[in-house]
């Protein structure tokens, strides 16, 4: 079936002659998932940036989340003057951006100036050096989804922001897991979202109440890896654009408040090869399942970083929350770290750690990377769990914190042999100066327990 709101450059040549099209979003998303780049008018885009391009400041892939330039990163740094590096559209992901008016979206893949290799510190680059490798070694390719969740309030971005983002007001005001009268209740948003996503070439399956209060997943259909960490970074630029225009909020933080239950992204991966899953085995899972199982457990704590990037991530794994708290794999099962679901053609790994704030591309590379050992080194899972994840204390534990992922991801010989030294060293930076930041920080929790009582 055709994806409605994908382009070829033909067409998008004729909506631009006939002014259907006169906006191009240009962009790719940095270290922490945003997407930056540039507008360009439709006709300078056709006449000019298709065929060469745009640039860039690299300084883009070493600012905080403040757009503030980070010291002590090889790559770009003052000493060197921050330079460009060179935006080249990858025109299998030309699409409207049908929430927007008259415009079409083209994500870039980010080449070195002088090689016009892609730039390795990209996390798109990352992801597609991670496909290559797995289609070099079995032949086949990966297929996935990522199931967000997220939370929308009634408050808008500005006034979050005026309020020091306290007190805001969730879109509903009782847990609606599945509930179709709340759902109703919040329809005007999300039936916009699915509308709009459908029409930019992010076909939707479905969407839902979640376990929590204004809390709600939308399911967009599986697809190669690449194209699902596009469709992912879309579908969020999407939603908090359609809040921003309706004088509403959305949030993909992964644990927003501590009364409230975190949101996830679970990742859905199998193998095909010659439009067959390789998972699959006449009925049973494959060796290649096994492997690929096996090796995404074991390296999970050493890459944690790459699923849960943010301090926030951390707080969203607790007892009996739905989150994974430690490394097993089970049938089914919800409480573990790795679910099992789907049998013969449908047969798929579900990976519950990663959270809704990560990158996906660096989270895909991650599970790739991870599997992809699993295979070449014949990586046995650990002994299938059966019960309650949570009470077996013996198993072995996710990270608890930021600074115990980056620890591991600094030790980690496989992280450095899988993204090269220099690769390592610069995301070894970013997640430490992210702990750093958090450390030297004067909270409301602080100021709350100590202000008059200490």
């Amino acid at each position: 079936m055709a994806i409605r709101g994908m382009l070829s450059v033909e067409e998008l040549r004729a909506k631009v002659f006939s002014e259907e099209i006169e906006t191009i979003l240009v962009m790719f998303t940095d270290m922490y998932g945003r997407f930056v780049g540039k507008r360009f008018d439709a006709e300078f885009f056709v006449e000019d940036t298709l065929h060469r391009g745009t640039h860039a400041c690299n300084y883009l892939l070493t600012v905080d989340m403040e757009m503030e330039p980070v010291p002590g990163y090889e790559f770009a740094n003052w000493e060197k003057g921050y330079g460009d590096f060179h935006l080249v559209p990858d025109l299998s992901s030309l699409r409207i951006a049908s929430w927007l008016e008259k415009t079409a979206i083209v994500i870039c893949d980010v080449k070195e100036e002088t090689t016009h290799q892609l730039l390795p510190f990209v996390p798109r680059s990352l992801l597609k050096r991670q496909i290559e490798q797995l289609e070099n070694l079995v032949g086949g390719k990966a297929v996935g989804a990522s199931e967000l969740e997220y939370y929308l309030y009634e408050t808008s971005y500005q006034d979050a922001a005026e309020k020091g983002y306290a007190q805001l007001t969730p879109a509903g005001w009782y847990i609606e897991d599945y509930h179709i009268l709340q759902g109703t209740r919040e329809e005007e948003f999300h039936g916009t979202v699915r509308k709009h996503l459908k029409y930019s070439g992010i076909p939707v399956e479905s969407s839902k109440g979640e376990w929590g209060k204004g809390q709600h997943e939308l399911n967009v259909r599986y697809t190669h890896l690449l194209e699902m960490a596009d469709r992912h970074s879309l579908y969020k630029q999407c939603l908090k654009e359609i809040a921003n225009e309706k004088w509403k909020s959305v949030t993909f933080m992964a644990k927003p408040s501590q009364d409230t239950a975190g949101s996830s992204c679970h990742l859905h991966l199998s193998l095909w090869k010659d439009g067959k899953n390789v998972f699959n085995e006449a009925g049973n899972p494959s060796d290649l399942f096994t492997y690929f199982l096996g090796g995404w457990i074991a390296h999970a704590a050493e890459m944690m970083v790459f699923y849960a990037p943010t301090i926030n991530s951390y707080k969203r794994y607790q007892s009996g929350s739905w989150a994974p708290t430690k490394l097993a794999w089970s049938r089914d099962n919800r409480t573990a770290g790795f679910r099992i679901v789907g049998s013969e053609e449908s047969l798929r790994i579900e990976c519950r750690i990663p959270g809704a704030d990560c990158n996906p591309y660096l989270a895909f590379c991650a599970a790739l990377a991870s599997g992809i050992d699993g295979i070449q080194n014949q990586i046995e899972p650990p002994p299938e769990f059966n019960g309650d994840v949570y009470q077996a204390n013996h198993l072995p534990q996710v990270p608890k914190t930021l600074a115990e992922a980056v620890e591991k991801f600094a030790s980690s010989t496989f992280a450095q042999q899988t993204l090269g030294e220099k690769v390592h060293q610069h995301y070894l930076h970013f997640f430490q100066t992210e702990v750093q930041a958090y450390q030297q920080a004067v909270t409301d929790w602080e100021r709350k327990r100590y202000f008059e009582r200490i």
